[in-house]
């Protein structure tokens, strides 16, 4: 089952949820990312071991949104403009959820903050994360030590 997909809490809230907790656990700057009117990202900056590191979290609502409308197999009028919003809402929330349960994974002590965050280093100069760097070069950093290659 898909947790949020039904979710009434509108982005915006969640957005600022986000924004609170990240604070909270040391970021120092924040900036929201808007494509075509609708906001997709968070980027923050937070200090890590004395150095300032950037990080942006994407919301990808139009993959949320794509993935809701695949499982209406015979929209009613209204459904697919329901759904586009409902894939906003969704996204954000789910996000939310996710840096409330990592936070709480640092505050416990079972990971570090750039654990948690690493795939999500922006290079502002590539405009990608670490993962889409990583994912656009055929992940060729990871060797595989198994095969001896």
């Amino acid at each position: 089952m898909v947790k949020n997909y039904t979710s009434e809490v509108k982005a915006e809230k969640s957005v600022m949820h986000i924004e609170f907790t990240l604070i909270k656990h040391g970021a120092n700057k924040i900036l929201k990312t808007v494509e075509a009117h609708r906001l997709t990202g968070i980027s923050f900056i937070m200090t890590v071991n004395g150095t300032d590191m950037p990080f942006r979290l994407p919301a990808r609502i139009d993959r949320v949104e794509k993935q809701l409308k695949s499982l209406v197999k015979k929209p009613q009028k209204g459904t697919l403009a329901r759904i586009t919003e409902q894939a906003e809402r969704t996204s954000w929330k789910l996000l939310a959820d996710w840096v409330d349960i990592q936070m709480s994974l640092v505050e416990l002590d079972q990971v570090e903050i750039i654990e948690v965050f690493m795939p999500y280093i922006w290079d502002g100069a590539k405009n990608k994360t670490l993962f889409e760097q990583m994912k656009s070069n055929g992940f060729a950093m990871l060797e595989d030590r198994h095969s001896g290659k």
